[in-house]
């Protein structure tokens, strides 16, 4: 169904509304990309040209957002090792070309209202006014590598393109047809009628030979294979293994509680309002009118001002120093006038919360625990260069590990995803051992190793076990089972085809569940909305329910558990003609979105085409500080710079 109505995006509609885009820009113009240089630039599209700087930036931004979103870096290498490159490349021209379309037919957003949609946007607004504010704009557009004019570029572009969307799919709905053909397919219900083939309906084979188990392990060896495997020897340096006995100085303690008392105590906090007064008498009659009880937003907003409230902040929270001390002088319910640093305010106090300050008892247990950390991780540093000197003296990893007095210890076999031979997860790795012992030759040892939260490691290959077969004797039990499963759905499978071919010749499902002692199963009105939580219908039963056979057609498929079922749709019932007609008008807007989304996807890919969009992947690889693909030239295809596939 979703295939039908994608299909609309290519229909003659769709076809009429980007023959109309492409149209009006070839009537604005487009000679003017053809004879251009664009050696110096990663992205030709039009007038427009993207530079190396500018796709870094651009690059950068989505592999930050990529490391935001998987928790861990992303390097850059990475990053283009799994295609973030190309993707982003492919990207930004399409964004590119799309934008040099909508400006050459005149889509353009005025200059006020660009204007108007940065004054709107929160990051640039003053903390204490609450209003737009240019440096403060200026500078965060500075603290994302933007000028002013990039930022407003590129807002542009997306006001030009989300008006275009918006005129596009306001200006029409998708026919009724179609929101009401998606209602019929999700209402529609079928009865269908099945027998049931299971393992007890079909003889039991044979238990396996070993000549019969062999054979089936050749066949089945790619998933029988055990991984590469690996004995290890292993050293830790680790603030968890020689801090527990550290004692704590007396004097350090008392000394760095001195020091950190301040922050560790908790500061007063205070509640209050503040509003902005332009001069003295303006303030007096403010204070006056909070001191009658008047609500604070209620006396700013009939001065056209923004009241600014702070709920529990410390001192250090309120930007105006000046401001900030005087408040922290006044009582609860207090108001008065304050000319602080930025200004003259009236504030008024709402509530006082007193500090605690934190006694060297109460403190004592946090900051023996800091000292023994901050020893440990000490003693671990001392131990790992006593190491490293050893080792670079030509002793190896288990004499270095002696004469810095810390143990070795053996691993494995172990696999390069930390598991057992039996499968099973060896404690004490970690993905950075792993990765570090794989990377090593057989007898190789490591340096010391960063391993993270002050842990460091020296690694030794001792043995390296090649991936190979498990022998028989080992998995004998589990391949004999998976053997008699499979020749039980051979078995199950060849009696439901044979009970199909009576069927199909005019037995009754009935007649050949009474000769054959199969079950019969009837399962009425089942729907697509709720058939996935039925327990009677497996996936493959439900393909062949609702795959668009007729009713009365035969088919077989997988049953529910291990299973096979023969069966046929026995009717199919349209749904309710009311709820039919609520849910065509509901799922219209929705529908209308998707497919006007799609045909402005088509746009912009037409516009690509139109304007021969042209980039040069080895300048953005570049630009990455990457290797180019090749010696000098396009990454592929003809003269010039090559266009990504799309």
């Amino acid at each position: 169904m979703l295939t039908a109505f994608r299909a609309f995006a290519k229909s003659w509609f769709a076809a009429v509304l980007i023959g109309l885009l492409i149209v009006a820009f070839a009537v604005f113009g487009i000679r003017d990309v053809f004879g251009h240089n664009v050696s110096s630039s990663v992205i030709v599209a039009g007038s427009r040209k993207m530079t190396p700087t500018e796709f870094r930036r651009e690059f950068d931004q989505v592999r930050k957002r990529a490391e935001q979103q998987m928790g861990q870096p992303v390097t850059t290498e990475l990053a283009a090792a799994n295609g973030l490159d190309r993707q982003v490349l492919s990207g930004l021209a399409t964004r590119e070309s799309f934008a040099e379309l909508l400006h050459k037919i005149g889509v353009r957003p005025s200059d006020k209202d660009v204007v108007e949609q940065i004054a709107k946007i929160p990051a640039f607004f003053n903390q204490v006014s609450g209003r737009f504010d240019k440096k403060q704009y200026e500078q965060r557009l500075a603290q994302n590598d933007m000028t002013v004019q990039d930022f407003e570029g590129r807002l542009r572009d997306e006001m030009a393109q989300q008006q275009a969307v918006e005129a596009l799919a306001s200006s029409r709905q998708i026919p009724r047809a179609y929101s009401a053909m998606a209602a019929i397919f999700a209402l529609e219900s079928r009865d269908v009628d099945y027998l049931v083939v299971d393992p007890a309906s079909v003889p039991k084979p044979a238990a396996p030979t070993d000549a019969q188990l062999t054979a089936f392990m050749q066949e089945n060896a790619a998933q029988l294979t055990q991984p590469e495997f690996r004995v290890l020897t292993l050293v830790r340096f680790s603030p968890q293994l020689v801090g527990a006995n550290l004692a704590v100085d007396e004097a350090e303690l008392k000394k760095r509680y001195d020091f950190r008392k301040d922050t560790l105590s908790t500061p007063e906090t205070r509640s209050l309002v503040q509003i902005p007064a332009k001069d003295a008498a303006a303030a007096q009659a403010i204070s006056a009118r909070l001191q009658r009880g008047e609500a604070p937003a209620a006396v700013a907003r009939s001065l056209g001002v923004d009241a600014i409230t702070y709920d529990a902040k410390p001192q250090s929270a309120i930007p105006d120093r000046k401001l900030a001390d005087a408040v922290f002088k006044l009582q609860p319910g207090q108001v008065a006038a304050v000319q602080g640093d930025l200004g003259l305010a009236v504030v008024k106090i709402t509530a006082v919360a007193p500090g605690k300050a934190v006694s060297f008892e109460e403190a004592r247990p946090a900051l023996e625990a800091e000292l023994r950390k901050d020893a440990a991780a000490e003693k671990v540093y001392a131990l790992t260069q006593a190491y490293d000197d050893a080792h670079q003296k030509g002793a190896n990893l288990t004499e270095a590990a002696q004469k810095a007095g810390v143990a070795a210890t053996t691993l494995g076999p172990v696999s390069k995803d930390g598991r057992d031979q039996q499968g099973q997860p060896v404690g004490g790795v970690s993905p950075k051992l792993l990765e570090t012992a794989f990377g090593l030759p057989a007898g190789g040892e490591s340096e010391v190793v960063e391993a993270g939260n002050g842990d460091y490691f020296a690694v030794r290959v001792e043995k390296v076990v090649p991936p190979a077969l498990p022998p028989l004797a080992a998995i004998k039990p589990q391949l004999a089972q998976a053997w008699t499963m499979r020749e039980l759905g051979k078995a199950m499978q060849a009696k439901a085809e044979s009970l199909a071919a009576r069927i199909r010749k005019g037995e009754t499902l009935e007649a050949v569940a009474a000769s054959s002692g199969a079950k019969l199963v009837r399962v009425p009105g089942v729907d697509r909305r709720t058939a996935q939580q039925n327990p009677q219908m497996s996936q493959d039963l439900l393909g062949a329910v609702f795959g668009g056979g007729k009713p009365g057609e035969v088919f077989t498929a997988r049953g529910p558990g291990f299973s096979m079922v023969v069966g046929k749709v026995a009717a199919i019932h349209v749904g309710d003609p009311a709820q039919l007609a609520r849910l065509t008008e509901q799922a219209r807007p929705e529908m209308t979105n998707t497919i006007f989304r799609e045909i402005v996807e088509s746009a912009q890919g037409a516009a690509r085409q139109a304007l021969k969009t042209k980039i040069d992947y080895n300048l953005a690889r570049t630009a990455l500080g990457l290797p180019p693909l090749t010696a000098g030239g396009p990454a592929a295809g003809g003269k010039g710079q090559p266009e990504l596939a799309k």
